[in-house]
């Protein structure tokens, strides 16, 4: 084997240099043929789960529309980036996001961060379309428009179906008082509840940096709460699931799309903790229709695991997005007119995996609600 030189390697590192511009120079012509899209979610940290769904369910989406030749024959690019489920970071997201050329953007995933993006969108006036930031202020835009459904609705939609459908009066809620999603959904729950004239035999919170709920349960299990109610995501409500198990809490257990995915952190024999939790939510995988199964298939030999419903919403997203785009008869990539893919959205209507959707005025998709319960360790439609 010959050795390179220090002389040929000083070399090799400057041609090196020298090549980079003509590589980004070659990345920012592809770019030029494409419709950029970015994504901002977390990627890591705590809420990582619900980023990384939406962003593979979304790669899906572009794959197969790419592959079928595009929109109006015209690339989509999805570029995404972090952002730790933290609004500041969101906003630093962006900003690189619209370095990169972004020019209609999907997300934010969450909704503190989509409420920190709301002056950014409105400044910079492009089509928004969020998958799952379900507080009401996150599409308060008139270029922001929303594929989950938002908290007052989950709330209120639970309550309905746990009193009127199930039959029960006494309530316990655990709550995240850190976390709009969480409060938002509670108070609209409670608001239901009283009008249905069920009562609150227990309220309790906890805060974000929260890791013991033995107070917490210990006040549940004083009370004569037939269920709980637990409006918040996933991996806390898998650590008050163990500790509900502890205090010997062995209520009925219901929540709103956040839960899904709590198998994820409930293995083995604490699985069984969450047998017949019911949830909210717009998507279930062992849905039988042949779309979702073919996502579901497709989701599986890409990522070796199943799609949640954050993975269904992100696909959903950029479905729309391509809807919108062909409604609009874009047919230049650097030709957005954000009015006419304002008012495409609100004409559209999308045949998605979470439900045939239409958007009013105000950025909301008209679709029906559906149920999820946990039996034998899957997610099973109501």
């Amino acid at each position: 084997m010959k050795k390179i030189t220090a002389t040929k390697l000083v070399s090799l590192v400057l041609l090196a240099f020298l090549l980079l511009p003509l590589f980004a120079a070659c990345s920012n012509a592809e770019d030029k043929n494409m419709i950029i899209i970015g994504g901002i979610g977390p990627l890591t940290g705590e809420a990582s789960t619900y980023g990384v769904s939406v962003k593979q369910g979304a790669e899906i989406a572009i794959k197969e529309i790419n592959d079928a030749g595009g929109v109006n024959g015209i690339k989509l690019k999805l570029y995404f980036e972090d952002d730790q489920a933290d609004g500041s970071k969101a906003i630093s997201a962006y900003e690189t996001l619209m370095d990169k050329g972004m020019q209609i953007l999907m997300g934010a995933v969450t909704s503190g961060s989509s409420v920190a993006l709301n002056d950014y969108v409105k400044k910079d006036k492009i089509l928004q379309v969020t998958p799952s930031a379900s507080q009401i202020e996150a599409a308060e835009n008139p270029t922001t428009f929303r594929i989950c459904f938002i908290d007052p609705f989950q709330g209120q939609e639970m309550a309905k179906y746990i009193y009127n459908t199930l039959g029960y009066t006494k309530a316990a809620i655990i709550f995240n008082q850190d976390d709009s999603y969480s409060t938002g959904m509670k108070d609209a729950f409670k608001d239901q509840w009283a009008e249905l004239e069920g009562t609150i035999s227990a309220e309790v919170s906890f805060g974000k940096s929260t890791t013991d709920f033995g107070a917490q349960m210990t006040q549940i299990a004083n009370s004569d709460a037939e269920f709980l109610f637990m409006p918040i995501y996933a991996e806390k409500a898998a650590q008050i699931v163990l500790e509900a198990d502890k205090k010997e809490v062995d209520l009925p257990l219901f929540g709103g799309d956040g839960l899904d995915g709590i198998l994820t952190y409930l293995k083995g024999e604490n699985a069984k903790l969450v047998e017949g939790m019911t949830y909210l939510t717009p998507f279930i995988a062992s849905d039988e229709d042949e779309a979702v199964q073919s996502f579901v298939s497709k989701y599986e030999a890409a990522y070796k695991e199943k799609p949640d419903q954050f993975a269904a919403d992100g696909y959903d997203a950029i479905y729309v997005i391509a809807a919108a785009l062909k409604e609009a008869n874009v047919t230049q990539p650097k030709e957005l007119d954000v009015d006419a893919l304002v008012a495409a959205m609100k004409k559209i209507e999308v045949d998605g995996l979470t439900g045939k959707m239409t958007f009013d005025d105000d950025g909301e998709p008209n679709k029906p609600a559906k149920f999820a319960k946990i039996v034998d360790g899957k997610y099973v439609a109501q």
